[in-house]
């Protein structure tokens, strides 16, 4: 995994989140460029899940979600109906189909698959969320030997 070894232990849970979402989203769109698609999508999989994390994270933006009782904010799916219903994203991001498109990464390599618009629209998902932009030279460095 891209973050092993450039997280700091001493990051409190906000930090770390938003930490490995940005270090997945970098390696994320490497692998992408690289030619290796099913890692990438599947990197950038992790970078959502991860971003949501950093969102309900913070007592100040939780605090605004619209939040039903017996809601479990461990399930991405659920996380993502709430931040849509909280009007934090909109759906211009579709989750269930790019559930499926890492489903199919998992099982199989793609290298023919455009994923161009899948990125803009995962990177519009990151910049409504508060994610991105970022400076990747604020990240530690990358390790060439990840895969």
């Amino acid at each position: 995994m891209p973050h092993f070894g450039l997280i700091d232990d001493s990051l409190g849970p906000v930090e770390y989140a938003m930490q490995r979402a940005r270090l997945h989203i970098r390696s994320g769109k490497r692998r992408l460029r690289q030619g290796k698609i099913s890692a990438g999508i599947v990197t950038l999989y992790d970078a959502v899940v991860y971003a949501f994390d950093w969102y309900i994270a913070s007592p100040e933006r939780r605090s605004k979600l619209r939040i039903a009782e017996g809601e479990d904010l461990k399930d991405d799916n659920t996380v993502y109906e709430i931040l849509k219903r909280s009007d934090v994203i909109d759906s211009s991001f579709d989750y269930g189909l790019f559930n499926n498109l890492v489903e199919k990464s998992l099982e199989q390599e793609m290298p023919d698959y455009d994923y161009r618009d899948m990125l803009n629209s995962l990177e519009s998902l990151m910049t409504r969320l508060g994610v991105m932009p970022f400076d990747e030279n604020e990240l530690p460095p990358e390790d060439p030997s990840t895969y």
